[in-house]
């Protein structure tokens, strides 16, 4: 088999970027997923904590005295924010998936039509 047609390379290429996407979106969903466990271990263990147990947070290179209520509000937030980026990248993984099953095919149907020909 010689030299690809340009339409096939092109196909090749923007199968490549889709494979790249989906690596990097199932990445950083990874990331979030294991910040996420973290803080809902970090709301586990203050939920157990007595009320007027001090608790303290790290605020730069800093620990902060704070309380329950507040670092459970805090937490939650930002457990609440984690899930959404989470959602929208398992989205866009479904798309990138779709995406990348098409371009495959196309690239079958298009190496099977070169090698006939």
């Amino acid at each position: 088999m010689g030299e690809l047609p340009p339409q096939v390379q092109n196909m090749i290429a923007q199968l490549q970027t889709v494979q790249q996407q989906l690596q990097m979106v199932v990445s950083q969903k990874l990331q979030l997923e294991n910040s996420l466990k973290e803080i809902e271990n970090a709301i586990r263990e203050v939920e157990k904590v007595d009320e007027d147990t001090p608790i303290y947070k790290n605020v730069g290179t800093v620990l902060v005295k704070t309380k329950k209520d507040e670092i459970l509000k805090e937490l939650n937030e930002k457990k609440e924010t984690i899930e959404v980026r989470i959602r929208a990248l398992s989205r866009q993984e479904e798309k990138l998936k779709e995406r990348l099953q098409e371009l495959q095919n196309k690239v079958k149907s298009m190496l099977s039509g070169v090698q006939a020909g």
